[in-house]
C-alpha cells in the first residue's frame, strides 16, 4: 500500500515543485495461532471435550459425523468478492480465520493435519534448505539431485502424527498417494483416491455411510486455475463449479453430520514477470529458498546484517524485510523452532505486501504463475471456515 503526499522541495524561482512520495507500509496479518486459525480445526473436531468446538460455527458443535473439506487456494477475500458465483458457500454459517506463515500449501496443509504451527512441525515453506546447500521442494519431495525420499525421509522431516495418530480416512487425488509430502503430512491416514472431482463426492458418501466419524477431503482445482489463469473467467467458472460440488457434498450428509469447509491460503495476482535481486544484494546471497512471495535469502558467512540492511533499503517500499530472529520473535511461525528446523530457514526474508514476487533463477517454473501466495496480506492469510449440517439439521 503506497501513499503519496505533496511536499514543497527544491525550487529556484520558476522551478516546479516536486512531489515527495512517502511509502506507508501496512502491518502483516499475523496468524492467530491457538485461536481462530487453521491449527485449531482438527484438534477441535477430534477432541473428546464437548466444549472444544465452541469457537466454531454452531452446526458442527454437536455433529456426530464431520467432513472437513479443504479447498486449496480459496481465500476469504476472493470468495466475498464473488459471492454471487457461490450461493452454497456464502449461505453456510461461519466466517474467516487465519492461515499460517508462510501462506503456502505445504506449510498450511501440514498445520491443518497436525494441528501444529510451522515452528513445531517443521514444514516451514514450499522450498526449504536441507543439508548444507540443497533445497528441498516439499510438494515434489525433490532436490537438484532428484527424488529425495531416501535421503530426506518424510516421517523424520515431519515426525508428528497427523490427526493425533487416529488414522482417519482421507479423500484426495489418487496420484498423491505415493508422494513424500503425503507421507509427511498424512502419514498413517487411510487414503481414498479420486481421479475426477465427481469421485470425491462418491468417496465421501461411501465413508459416511460406513459410519466414519471424521472424513478429511482435499480438492486443489481453485489453486491450480488461479496459478495458471489468474482471476478472470476461468477462475470464476472454477469457483462456480466448486460451489456446486460443495452442494453435492452437503446433499449426501446423513442425519447428524456436518460439512466443514476451509482453505489453506488465499491468492494475489502479481504484476509483471517478477523481480530478480539487485546485484549488490545478490552478492551477499549464498542460497535462495522459499517462494516468490516469501523469499528466504541465505547469507554468505559474515554478511547477514549487511544483507538485511541492503534488502530493506532496496525493497522496503514493497516488502516486509525480516531477519530470521525477528520473525521468530514476532511470532510469525508460532514459536521458537528447534535448531534442526531453524536450519531450514534463511537469514533474511523478503515478504511482499505489494503484488510482486521475488524470483529464484533455479526455480524457473514459478516465474510462469499468475496468482501467487506466501505473504501475510489479508488476501493471502484470511481463509473461510464455513459449516453446513445435513438437510433438516441445524444449519
Amino acid at each position: 500500500m503506497v501513499g503519496a503526499v505533496g511536499a514543497q522541495s527544491g525550487g529556484r524561482a520558476g522551478t516546479p515543485y516536486r512531489r515527495r512520495v512517502v511509502h506507508i507500509r501496512p502491518e502483516p496479518v499475523l496468524p492467530a495461532y491457538g485461536c481462530a486459525c487453521l491449527t485449531s480445526i482438527v484438534p477441535s473436531l477430534l477432541s473428546a471435550d464437548p466444549t472444544a468446538r465452541d469457537w466454531m460455527p454452531e452446526p458442527v458443535r454437536a455433529a456426530s459425523q464431520v467432513v472437513l473439506l479443504v479447498l486449496d487456494g480459496l481465500g476469504w477475500d476472493q470468495l466475498q468478492a464473488r459471492a454471487a458465483l457461490a450461493p452454497v458457500l456464502v449461505s453456510m454459517e461461519g466466517g474467516s480465520i487465519t492461515s499460517v506463515a508462510p501462506t503456502t500449501t505445504a506449510t498450511a496443509l501440514t498445520s491443518i493435519s497436525t494441528g501444529l504451527p510451522p515452528a513445531q512441525h517443521g514444514v516451514v515453506g514450499y522450498r526449504v534448505r536441507v543439508g548444507s546447500r540443497e533445497v528441498l521442494n516439499v510438494l515434489r519431495w525433490t532436490t537438484s539431485s532428484g527424488d529425495a525420499r531416501a535421503v530426506v525421509r518424510p516421517e523424520s522431516f515431519q515426525p508428528h502424527p497427523p490427526f493425533g495418530g487416529t488414522g482417519p480416512p482421507v479423500v484426495t487425488r489418487a496420484e498423491f498417494a505415493a508422494t513424500g509430502f503425503t507421507s509427511a503430512h498424512l502419514g498413517g491416514a487411510r487414503l481414498n483416491g479420486w481421479r475426477l472431482p465427481s469421485g470425491l463426492v462418491v468417496e465421501v458418501r461411501r465413508l459416511l455411510e460406513a459410519g466414519e466419524p471424521f472424513v478429511y477431503a482435499y480438492y486443489d482445482g481453485v489453486d491450480k486455475v488461479a496459478h495458471d489463469r489468474g482471476f478472470g473467467d476461468y477462475y470464476d467458472a472454477e469457483l462456480a463449479f466448486v460451489d456446486r460440488m460443495v452442494g453435492d457434498l452437503a446433499a449426501v450428509l446423513p442425519p447428524g453430520a456436518a460439512l466443514v469447509v476451509t482453505s489453506d491460503h488465499g491468492q494475489v495476482e502479481v504484476t509483471g514477470p517478477g523481480i530478480t535481486l539487485a546485484p549488490e544484494l545478490a552478492a551477499d546471497v549464498d542460497l535462495l529458498s522459499g517462494e516468490g512471495r516469501f523469499r528466504w535469502l541465505h547469507a554468505r558467512p559474515g554478511t547477514a546484517a549487511r544483507m538485511a540492511a541492503t534488502a530493506e533499503r532496496l525493497y522496503g517500499d514493497m516488502a516486509w524485510v525480516r531477519s530470521r530472529q525477528d520473525m521468530v520473535y514476532e511470532g510469525w511461525l508460532g514459536g521458537t523452532p528447534s535448531p534442526e528446523i531453524e536450519h531450514r530457514l534463511g537469514d533474511v526474508a523478503l515478504v511482499p505486501f505489494e503484488p510482486v514476487a521475488f524470483l529464484d533463477p533455479s526455480d524457473t517454473g514459478e516465474s510462469r504463475l499468475v496468482c501467487r501466495h506466501g505473504s501475510l496480506t489479508a488476501a493471502e492469510v484470511l481463509v473461510p471456515l464455513l459449516v453446513k449440517s445435513a438437510p433438516g439439521g441445524g444449519g
